[in-house]
């Protein structure tokens, strides 16, 4: 399964891949981060980012400190991030 190359979040549906700015969609990122072929929050840094996904998988059933610690240790991997 494709995870978002911003946020990690699973894409295993058609509808959670993001667009391209002609329509098609972006193989990299999910319709949250990049709905329309940019990002949605471009100046978003990384510590941002967790902050913003944290509250989400707490809310999937996931320990907060546990989210906190997969965001931290995952997104530093994904294509947006690699430094």
């Amino acid at each position: 399964m494709k995870i978002c190359q911003s946020c990690g979040m699973p894409m295993a549906k058609e509808e959670d891949f993001g667009k391209n700015k002609d329509g098609s969609k972006n193989e990299d990122y999910c319709i949250y981060c990049y709905p329309n072929g940019e990002f949605n929050n471009p100046d978003e840094t990384m510590e941002e980012m967790i902050e913003t996904c944290v509250p989400f998988m707490v809310k999937e059933g996931h320990d907060e400190k546990a989210a906190r610690k997969y965001m931290t240790e995952t997104l530093g991997n994904l294509k947006r991030w690699k430094q």
